[in-house]
């Protein structure tokens, strides 16, 4: 689903990626969740999102930048302080008794996930933003800026602000301006400051479609393996039964 919502991110209007992610994972074969639920897993999963983001973006509002950008941050911060507030709060407030006379309640309070999953899943995506700051600290060396923390911490922020904005132009190429906006106003060439951020949406669209030809590739062998297993049965099973016969 990333990776398909990775290569429409490219050219579709934001939120787009969004309805690429469900309509993947629905005709995947052998899932069994429905549009509705798949929709909630995509709204925690950004609230996780947020809270993974918050502590980055702390520490780029505290590390460096003019007012504005450490304002933006400082933004960023206190709404992954919220999400983490609502998913902690969310099974109490889908379990009470007011909540549950509605129909929403009642789908919504089997559906909420235990701080034990939520601690997993912020692990995860935690672990993959930081490994996203890592990869755009080097590209921000490689590209002549500068091996600089802040900087990159800047760029992730930026980008993923910019990817919580409802409707867009589109999903990579918003990104992609809110990335070289934030690092023109730290004081970065615009030039130097586009090509960072171009070669970062590059980079992740070459990943996407890497992930999405690698996810069909899998499916179709396990497809063509079980159809083989189908059509040709064991042998010795032939045989027990013509002994048995």
């Amino acid at each position: 689903g990333n990776g398909g919502a990775a290569l429409t991110g490219v050219v579709l209007p934001g939120r787009f990626d969004d309805a690429m992610r469900v309509a993947v994972v629905r005709r995947y074969p052998g899932c069994r969740a429905g549009v509705r639920a798949l929709c909630l897993s995509l709204v925690m999963l950004g609230l996780i999102d947020s809270v993974a983001l918050a502590p980055l973006a702390a520490a780029a509002a505290v590390l460096g930048g003019g007012i504005g950008v450490r304002a933006g941050l400082t933004v960023v911060a206190v709404a992954g302080v919220a999400a983490a507030g609502l998913l902690l709060a969310l099974p109490r407030l889908a379990g009470s008794e007011r909540a549950l006379r509605f129909r929403l309640g009642r789908w919504l309070s089997p559906r909420t996930t235990s701080r034990r999953r939520l601690s997993e899943a912020w692990a995860l995506v935690s672990a993959c933003w930081l490994l996203r700051a890592l990869a755009t600290f080097l590209l921000l060396g490689t590209l002549g800026i500068g091996f600089s923390l802040p900087l990159s911490l800047l760029v992730l922020c930026a980008g993923a602000a910019a990817a919580a904005v409802p409707v867009g132009l589109a999903g990579a190429a918003t990104q992609v301006g809110a990335g070289a906006a934030a690092l023109i106003a730290s004081g970065v060439g615009g030039s130097q400051a586009l090509s960072v951020t171009l070669a970062g949406g590059v980079l992740g669209v070459l990943t996407g479609a890497a992930i999405f030809l690698a996810a069909i590739v899998w499916r179709t062998g396990i497809s063509l393996a079980t159809t083989r297993i189908a059509a040709c049965p064991p042998q010795g099973g032939g045989a027990s039964a013509r002994w048995g016969s």
